[in-house]
This record gives C-alpha cells, structure tokens and sequence, in this order.
C-alpha cells in the first residue's frame, strides 16, 4: 500500500469514526425518568383476572427490560395506567372432519398512557392498542394458555413504547 493510499484511508476511516451511524450502547430510555408506577389496568371485558394478569406481566417486563425501579405512585416519577378494552376469540382454521376449531386466535385490546407526575406531560398515548396470539386445541394447548400468552406479547409491546423516540 502506498503512503497515498493509507493517507487516504486515514481521512476515510477518521471521516466515518466522526460522522458514526448514531449508533448508541445505552439503552433507549428516557435518562430523565428513574421511577414508574403501574396501576392496576382497569377491564371493560368479563375474563376473570385477565386485567391482573396483564398489570404483573407489565411490572415484570418493566423490571427485566428497563433501568426504571417500579414505585408507590407518591415516590414516582411517571405512572403507567390502561384499560382492557376487549377480548376477541376467532376461529382461524377449522376442522372439517370432526367440525371443530383447528387453530384460534385470540385477541386482546389496550389504551394506556404513560404520564410524567412531575410535569403532568403525557409521555406516551395509546387509545387502541392491539395482540394476538395463535393457539391449537387438539394438540392441547389452553384458553387459559393463550390468555397468558397475549398478555405476556401485549406487556412486551407496552414496554417498547417507553423507549426514547430515536
């Protein structure tokens, strides 16, 4: 390699070193907000316990995915609270030999918002915010399976709400 090739990949490579790609290591979430509160979600729906289900797997997916400790709402610096707008079953596949469902698919509606307690801002609003999951009967999966499954997706997707707009 001549000098004139290696002066040039200096300037190159110092070019791309400054310029970067806004590639970042930190994580994705506001620096300023160090404390959440989640409320209970709230049920317009009749599904016994599913708005409980949905209000742990949202504290549990806070604390794996998040720097934010969770907090009484009177230590905290924001609050997450939403409410179960609708459970919906629908049959995907069926079978037409023994006239039964084959595959379902459930299917599980949100709002939420997340609020800033100091300033009373509106971090994140979210009036209609939808998962399903897929779910076979004759191989033994359960309602009750799928339940916790679209709640565990539907905590998943809340949570990446609450990352830092990029």
């Amino acid at each position: 390699m001549t000098r004139k090739h290696r002066q040039l990949a200096v300037v190159g490579l110092t070019a791309i070193w400054l310029t970067g790609c806004s590639y970042q290591t930190d994580r994705p979430f506001p620096s300023n907000v160090k404390t959440v509160h989640v409320e209970p979600f709230k049920s317009r729906v009749f599904r016994r316990r599913i708005e409980m289900r949905l209000t742990e797997a949202v504290k549990k997916r806070i604390t794996m995915d998040t720097d934010y400790r969770l907090a009484d709402q009177s230590k905290a610096d924001t609050v997450l609270f939403g409410e179960i707008l609708n459970v919906k079953q629908g049959t995907i596949g069926h079978d037409f030999v023994l006239n039964q469902p084959r595959e379902t698919q459930l299917t599980l509606v949100v709002s939420f918002q997340w609020k800033d307690l100091r300033t009373g801002e509106i971090l994140v609003d979210r009036p209609r915010w939808l998962q399903t999951f897929d779910y076979s009967r004759p191989v033994g999966e359960r309602e009750v399976d799928a339940l916790n499954g679209v709640c565990d997706r539907m905590a998943e997707q809340i949570v990446e709400e609450l990352m830092s707009e990029w």
